[in-house]
């Protein structure tokens, strides 16, 4: 393939449905296309002009209009148009425009029909309508039910190799440079191809056996031979591997059923690593699970901090084996309640019995199960209404202060706007949260509704849920009722717009520190859950998680067919970006943060966030216009 069919085919291949084909079905494609170059403002396709080819856009920007006239959508690098067309009568129906200087690859119709019928992914895209928003998040969900943990998971190194006639203290010296537990003992090859491999210059080696710490106390120096015997003489004759590909859970049955705790890991025949019982073990105490159960084990604050560290290796263990943003968020925030009421246990321990019944709320990300490790504390207590200041105050200050720095040492920050329960004005009887609540939605302003976006992701953590359940009633009862307060909460949703500027291009942040970068938090997930919130307050949902209240607003017609489909797409895309990213830093030492740098971001990445941030700009137009300021009372219609 010469270059220019090679930079087609490598460009093409970038971008869905294209990035999915297989490698002759790309190849077939880049040798067919044809190249136009369509100036600013010039017709690409006209209504009803006769189409028999797909586009393809290599650079520019396109404008998409319906038939009446009206945008239809904007598309750029790596985009589609024209499909529509082939797919019916071969006439346009929807007529583009050259927005800047365009250059296009027409793919014919004969290429086109073919993909369709080779590949279903590509027909699912195309035939579907699907938009590429869909199709990235539907496909990690597929890889996702699909994955199984493959051995080669666990592998942090390559193996310590040493020749049959080095001695033992040579091999000893190299295990002990490498900070491993044992060595593969190479030998000239026999003829048997089992073992065979050739190494990174084409040496034939063949993998003879494996030397291990037991093995030098327990055949060397028990034994008392010499620090030069060759390593070939201490050569098993059986040797027992694994191929990279087995899942963990068969190399755990084959250390177990043949009695050893060294597991050389092959790919094909070549050595790529060792397996120590130990990291399978580790592994599996990396799961939510065990960390959850573990916590209710430690019986001071000293001993729960010290399970830090687990948290962020549980929750870089969920994203890289594919886990979606609600598993993640999900599991993420039943780990931040067990620290809450395990500290809530010790703290009952210390200061004895409460002087009167309470509920330890939780709010924000925690209440929506959807934390990650990037976390402060929102947190309040709701008592009795026998709670008598002051009797009792000084016993839940403390309690309040215990669970607080308990969480702080845990690595959950103080909150800094002070939404904790050490806050005497977030740690009042049941009555007086009930006047909160409905004098939020009674009379809004701009604090109170800064309020109403915290305390109306609400749950229980610990003690007497119905409290909790109490309140949620008066916010479902209340707020479909209050057309002034749905208003207010909707233009406060519009604080936070998405980082999309003139056409394609990202508006970055200018704060210093984090400058030329998109805060995919502030700028994505959390105006994303703000305007969920309003609609689900306007139906009455009870949900707290933003996944599910989608599925109630889904059950009215608050919105149009498809669009809370295209929030729960762009939901779990952004989601998913925000925790590859806190992952990364992670795994290089750094403190993780929501700041994501456009150009580390891959191509078909960041065609996925411009169209999730799309779906969030249209989203947030279209809030201010459902939920008008009322001229006067009545229920939001």
């Amino acid at each position: 393939m010469d270059a220019e069919l090679l930079e087609i085919r490598q460009h093409m291949g970038r971008f869905p449905p294209f990035d999915v084909l297989d490698d002759e079905l790309l190849d077939s494609v880049a040798g067919q296309v044809e190249v136009s170059y369509f100036k600013a403002g010039s017709d690409i396709l006209q209504l009803d002009q006769e189409l028999h080819e797909l586009c393809y856009i290599r650079s520019g920007a396109v404008e998409v209009r319906r038939r009446t006239g009206d945008l239809y959508d904007r598309l750029g690098e790596g985009d589609i148009f024209g499909h529509f067309s082939l797919l019916r009568n071969n006439r346009v129906r929807f007529p583009a425009r050259a927005l800047e200087d365009t250059l296009i690859y027409h793919i014919p119709e004969t290429v086109f029909q073919h993909l369709c019928e080779a590949d279903e992914n590509f027909a699912d895209f195309v035939e579907l309508e699907r938009p590429r928003l869909e199709a990235a998040v539907e496909e990690h969900k597929k890889a996702n039910d699909m994955m199984i943990t493959r051995v080669r998971k666990l592998l942090t190194r390559y193996p310590v190799m040493v020749e049959a006639g080095a001695s033992v203290q040579e091999a000893a010296r190299q295990i002990t440079e490498a900070q491993a537990s044992a060595a593969l003992i190479l030998d000239e090859p026999d003829g048997d191809p089992r073992y065979t491999f050739a190494d990174s210059e084409d040496r034939p080696w063949r993998l003879r056996g494996i030397l291990t710490d037991s093995d030098f106390r327990t055949r060397i120096v028990a034994e008392g031979l010499s620090p030069d015997t060759p390593v070939g003489e201490l050569a098993s004759g059986r040797l027992i591997t694994i191929q990279s590909d087995e899942s963990v859970h068969e190399a755990m049955l084959c250390m177990l059923r043949n009695n050893i705790h060294h597991l050389p890991v092959l790919y094909r025949r070549r050595p790529v690593g060792i397996v120590h019982l130990s990291d399978i073990i580790r592994y599996e105490t990396h799961s939510s699970l065990y960390l959850v159960s573990n916590i209710f084990h430690q019986s001071s604050i000293e001993g729960l901090a010290r399970l830090a560290p687990d948290v962020r290796a549980a929750f870089m263990r969920m994203v890289e084996e594919g886990a979606n943003s609600q598993m993640v968020g999900s599991a993420l925030s039943t780990i931040g309640r067990s620290f809450v009421r395990r500290l809530l246990e010790l703290a009952e321990e210390a200061l004895g019995p409460p002087p009167v019944a309470y509920c330890f709320m939780v709010n924000g990300s925690m209440a929506r199960n959807e934390q990650t490790v990037v976390t402060d504390q929102d947190n309040a207590l709701i008592l009795a209404d026998d709670f008598e200041p002051a009797q009792h105050d000084a016993y839940f200050l403390a309690l309040a202060q215990f669970v607080s720095d308990g969480l702080a040492a845990c690595g959950y920050a103080y909150c800094k706007g002070e939404v904790m329960a050490t806050n005497p004005q977030w740690r009042q009887p049941v009555s007086v949260w009930k006047r909160y609540f409905n004098e939020w939605i009674e009379s809004p302003t701009p604090e109170r509704l800064l309020h109403c976006s915290i305390f109306f992701d609400l749950d229980s953590a610990y003690g007497e849920e119905a409290y909790v359940e109490q309140l949620q009633d008066v916010i479902a009862t209340k707020a479909p009722d209050s057309p002034r307060f749905l208003a207010a909460m909707a233009r406060n949703a519009l604080n936070r717009k998405p980082p999309l500027g003139f056409f394609r291009t990202f508006v970055m942040e200018k704060d210093g520190k984090h400058n030329n970068s998109i805060n995919l938090k502030r700028r994505g997930t959390a105006p994303l859950v703000d305007l969920i919130r309003v609609h689900a307050l306007a139906c009455g949902s009870r949900a707290q998680n933003s996944f599910e209240r989608l599925d109630d607003i889904a059950a009215t017609q608050l919105l149009a067919p498809g669009v809370g489909d295209k929030l729960r797409y762009a939901m779990e895309l952004l989601s998913m970006v925000r925790l590859r990213h806190q992952v990364f830093d992670l795994q290089h030492e750094h403190e993780p943060d929501n700041n994501i740098e456009p150009e580390n971001v891959a191509d078909n990445e960041r065609h996925h966030l411009k169209d999730a941030f799309q779906v969030l700009s249209h989203a947030q137009k279209f809030l201010k216009y459902r939920y008008p300021v009322p001229a006067h009372s009545g229920r939001a219609r």
